[in-house]
């Protein structure tokens, strides 16, 4: 007996103990654990900042919809609850009643309500429905550059393309809503709603002009009908700072109807194939995607051999048609050959032997080198997700074979924008270039948070041989293979090109054209790609006239005047 005692003492005086500390020392804790068990919390989502073009358009914005939710405990008639809102946001029946019976603190019915039905359901007044407002990402011009701004999921939240590059900046921070209520879960009358107010998000300014884009888009779907073409792109900088005007990728995508593919499908599909389509319509094939980029990148080959002191415009070539390197004949685009010819007829001709000649001077150590020094072995550092590099051969794998084919464009692959940007670098007079859209943050008090700044390599080239290079290229459009991208009263300097996909002889081709103006100070610099074009393919029959309509309205808009002193085009 005298041990049972002993033992039921000790523990009373355990228990004694215990309840002692818990109200001594664990008051506070516990204090606040209670409270929280007295409180209703909901998220006010913050507004997202807008993002605004070059000339202060909207591109992104902002609209107010309505997150509807059901509290059980606070229902006092779950008929009439469950009535209204199946009516009023067509949503299944058995879906809401469910919500509506279910004992929890809080379930969401239905999110980005549009505000009028908002309004509506908050009028009926009914005991336990929470209408709070929210916000959903919009985009006015719905499909433009939708590659380049991408889009936001249902939690605001950025998911490609620009938006969530600037997410940091963008996003803003959410406030609360928190209601007192009984052990219950009832709301208590007479405790007013403690609101923490909402820190919308910074607004961010690119350099993203909404009628240039618009200008590009306009001439990229035309020809893309006009020669049913798989996908056409349009890249347009300022090659003196980086700055992209615009990039185009069609066919383009509805981006306040992200998840709807832009054209209709045959066949059923899975979910998973479904969202494997998806992934292909969101990707930007100017940053995405390497190709061959053929013609076009025999504007890096004459850079370093005129920066090598290799070739000069009047060494002579001779053209039969073709040039064995090696084992291998290679030809030219002119099966009968070019005959004799200078470097700078054979760069207006597009030679291959030519480029082929000049490639082997330079020889593959000092090839690769200029390839690094001029930035083509890393990436651009755009301000957009996902770029690739470019995909070239190890120097150690380079043999003559090699170092011929990839002086004319071929053996390799690049990314559009790494072609632009480096094509930029060799005719702004020498300084390698950061492409980018971002320019500044501001706050929404209008003070500006933060200016971007980008990294700039100065003289990858000298001036001299930028010069000479950009002498060379406005001679292939004013007398050359890129007459079709002339422009009256304009200097434009240029280098088509017609890239064979693989595998060879598919009949498969890209067609593009490099171009800039005015030729003798760059201040707009473009590329178009036209993939796989029906019936004539030849850059500088499609992809060359494509440009000089898209000059034809942007250098005006531009401020670059015509100069009526040079008003005709040199016939060759």
């Amino acid at each position: 007996m005298l041990w049972a005692f002993l033992i039921c003492a000790l523990g009373v005086l355990g228990l004694i103990g215990r309840l002692g500390y818990l109200m001594i020392f664990r008051s506070e804790h516990y204090g606040v654990m209670a409270e929280e068990l007295h409180q209703r919390e909901r998220n006010i989502k913050a507004a997202r900042g807008t993002i605004y073009d070059a000339k202060g358009q909207v591109l992104a914005t902002n609209r107010t919809v309505c997150t509807v939710s059901v509290i059980h405990n606070q229902i006092t008639d779950a008929d009439e609850v469950v009535r209204v809102l199946t009516e009023q946001l067509s949503v299944d029946e058995d879906k809401v009643r469910k919500a509506v019976e279910k004992y929890s603190a809080r379930e969401i019915i239905k999110t980005n309500v549009d505000k009028t039905t908002g309004d509506a359901i908050r009028a009926c007044n009914l005991n336990g429905v929470k209408v709070d407002e929210d916000y959903k990402r919009y985009y006015p011009y719905d499909t433009l550059a939708s590659k380049v701004l991408g889009f936001t999921g249902s939690d605001n939240q950025g998911i490609v393309g620009l938006e969530v590059i600037y997410e940091e900046y963008l996003k803003g921070l959410d406030g609360q809503i928190l209601t007192m209520t009984d052990a219950k879960g009832v709301e208590l009358d007479g405790m007013a709603e403690e609101r923490v107010e909402p820190i919308p998000g910074n607004d961010l300014v690119v350099s993203l002009d909404a009628n240039i884009q618009q200008y590009a888009e306009q001439a990229a779907k035309k020809v893309m009908e006009e020669k049913n073409a798989k996908q056409v792109s349009v890249i347009l900088m300022n090659p003196q700072n980086g700055e992209i005007l615009a990039m185009v990728n069609v066919p383009e995508f509805n981006l306040n109807d992200p998840f709807t593919l832009n054209y209709d499908l045959t066949e059923e599909v899975t979910q998973e194939e479904k969202q494997n389509l998806l992934n292909k319509m969101w990707r930007n094939a100017c940053i995405n995607d390497t190709y061959e980029p053929g013609s076009t990148f025999k504007i890096i080959t004459m850079a370093a051999a005129l920066e090598a002191d290799v070739v000069s415009l009047n060494d002579s070539f001779y053209c039969p048609g073709y040039r064995v390197v090696e084992d291998r004949r290679i030809r030219c685009h002119k099966v009968q050959g070019h005959g004799a010819e200078n470097f700078l007829q054979g760069a207006m001709n597009s030679c291959n032997p030519v480029f082929i000649d000049v490639g082997l001077r330079l020889g593959v150590d000092r090839y690769y080198s200029y390839f690094e020094q001029f930035g083509l072995l890393k990436k651009t550092g755009v301000d957009l997700p996902g770029e690739a590099g470019t995909i070239m051969h190890q120097k150690e794998n380079m043999g003559e074979v090699e170092l011929a084919t990839v002086s004319f464009g071929q053996s390799f692959q690049i990314t559009p924008l790494q072609l632009i940007t480096t094509a930029a670098s060799l005719v702004n007079g020498g300084h390698r270039v950061t492409p980018h859209f971002g320019v500044k943050v501001v706050g929404s008090d209008g003070e500006v948070r933060k200016t971007f700044t980008y990294d700039a390599e100065e003289s990858i080239i000298s001036e001299e041989t930028s010069e000479t290079l950009r002498y060379i290229l406005e001679k292939v459009v004013s007398e050359g293979t890129g007459k079709k991208a002339y422009l009256e009263g304009y200097t434009i300097g240029g280098k088509t090109a017609t890239s064979e996909k693989l595998p060879r002889r598919s009949g498969k081709y890209i067609s593009s054209f490099l171009g800039f103006s005015p030729a003798e100070n760059p201040q707009v610099i473009g590329l178009i790609t036209i993939d796989e074009p029906v019936g004539v393919y030849y850059g500088g029959t499609v992809a060359a006239p494509v440009m000089a309509d898209i000059f034809s309205n942007i250098l005006p808009y531009l401020g670059i005047q015509p100069n009526e002193s040079y008003d005709s085009q040199t016939e060759s």
